[in-house]
């Protein structure tokens, strides 16, 4: 797999970051890439404070329409260190859940982000690796990559949101077997369980990720992050939905965007959106 995209460039004012890159593709894609290969993308100290720099920079900016995640390497991510998470071994309990519960937050922080993120699992995601990227909009994967949530096996009970995201994804029957018995499963049986929607080949992964993300940054931005909170949101029945699409809709429907998109589609040429 190509390791970094045709002419990336690193962002010329972005946060400083260690163990972890920002590059900017093409236009309104941003690209994550967690850079600890040695260690497969364990999730370290200065990774995990360098991923919330990170978040919070694309948050404030208006270019940035679509993000992509991958690893640096053969893996996506190993997990949490595990060096770190037995380095207090006389910690208390409440000092342990105050450490996690900001590990955690830290983490799922790309869910705040207003516009779609994608997961581009090129090797192996592990145990918290896999929550985050559970925590994307979209996950694919590179064929050979292999995902699981082996948490027993540690003698450590889930994390990062992981009983509630891998459900929502695979349903409960699929994550109570992945849970439980801790197995790894390959590219295509995680397609199989809808897991990821797509399994591309390794050679050309991490360029038709980002050319399905530039796709996602050409589309109209109001109504694409408006699109992302109602999915995200999830509704509690179909009178909530309404509810929701009853006021989002109409809220697109009142932008220039929307007549540059019907202008486009009636003159056969792809629309220029302005996020207006």
């Amino acid at each position: 797999m190509s390791e970094t995209a045709p002419n990336s460039s690193l962002s010329p004012d972005g946060p400083d970051l260690s163990h972890l890159r920002l590059e900017r593709p093409s236009d309104g894609v941003a690209l994550l890439v967690l850079d600890q290969p040695d260690l497969r993308n364990a999730m370290s100290e200065e990774m995990t404070a360098s991923w919330v720099r990170a978040v919070e920079h694309l948050a404030q900016d208006p270019s940035v329409r679509a993000v992509v995640v991958t690893g640096a390497g053969k893996a996506f991510c190993s997990g949490g260190n595990l060096a770190w998470l037995a380095s207090e071994p006389d910690a208390t309990v409440d000092q342990l859940r105050s450490r996690m519960m900001a590990f955690y937050r830290a983490w799922l922080s790309i869910r705040q982000l207003e516009v779609p993120t994608i997961a581009a699992i090129n090797g192996a995601a592990v145990g918290a690796g896999l929550c985050m990227a559970l925590a994307c909009d979209i996950r694919y994967a590179a064929r050979g990559a292999r995902m699981g949530v082996p948490f027993t096996k540690l003698g450590i009970h889930p994390g990062m949101a992981g009983t509630y995201l891998l459900p929502d994804v695979v349903g409960p029957a699929a994550a109570r077997d992945l849970f439980l018995t801790g197995r790894m499963v390959d590219a295509e049986e995680a397609l199989g369980l809808g897991l990821v929607s797509r399994v591309g080949e390794p050679d050309s992964f991490l360029a038709d990720v980002l050319a399905t993300a530039a796709d996602i940054a050409a589309a109209a931005p109001i109504a694409t992050r408006l699109t992302k909170r109602a999915l995200q949101r999830g509704h509690a029945s179909i009178e909530s939905a309404l509810e929701w699409e009853g006021l989002a809709q109409p809220v697109t429907l009142a932008t220039e965007d929307l007549l540059e998109g019907i202008a486009a589609a009636q003159e056969k040429r792809a629309p220029l959106f302005r996020d207006r």
